[in-house]
């Protein structure tokens, strides 16, 4: 049914982003697809890492992490952004077409006031990705 999970990952926030990790594990896992965790880091320092390089080091150690906890195979891609703020949504449809993933499963936030204002990443891809977008709250 599906070929390949993407996963986008906030390293600043990796509290939150269990039930959408145990999620896509379970479909990963059900369909015997490859899943991989997607992160957008800015050229500058940041309060993950120092450099895009580091980032992407962090992020290979946390998907390697995520591997062995949940029994699969979990590939990362880092991506690199002037500002991951404005340019996120188009950074994740950038790599959704490049990894060719036909599913993104996605942790969102309890929407507030804002969210009536300024649309959520979430929410954008759903709306506008060309594949299944699966946002867990």
């Amino acid at each position: 049914m599906y070929r390949r999970i993407m996963v986008p990952v906030d390293l600043t926030h990796i509290e939150s982003l269990d039930k959408a990790l145990n999620t896509a594990a379970d479909l990963a896992k059900h369909y015997d697809i490859p899943m991989c965790l997607v992160g957008v880091t800015a050229a500058a320092a940041s309060p993950v890492a120092h450099t895009p390089a580091e980032y992407a080091s962090r992020l290979a150690a946390f998907g390697t992490d995520q591997s062995k906890q949940r029994g699969i195979e979990i590939e990362t891609k880092a991506y690199t952004s002037h500002d991951p703020a404005i340019d996120l949504d188009k950074t994740l449809m950038g790599a959704i077409e490049e990894l060719d993933a036909d599913l993104v499963v996605m942790a969102s936030h309890i929407p507030g006031v804002p969210d009536h204002i300024f649309a959520s990443n979430a929410g954008y891809l759903a709306a506008h990705a060309g594949c299944s977008v699966f946002v867990i709250r």
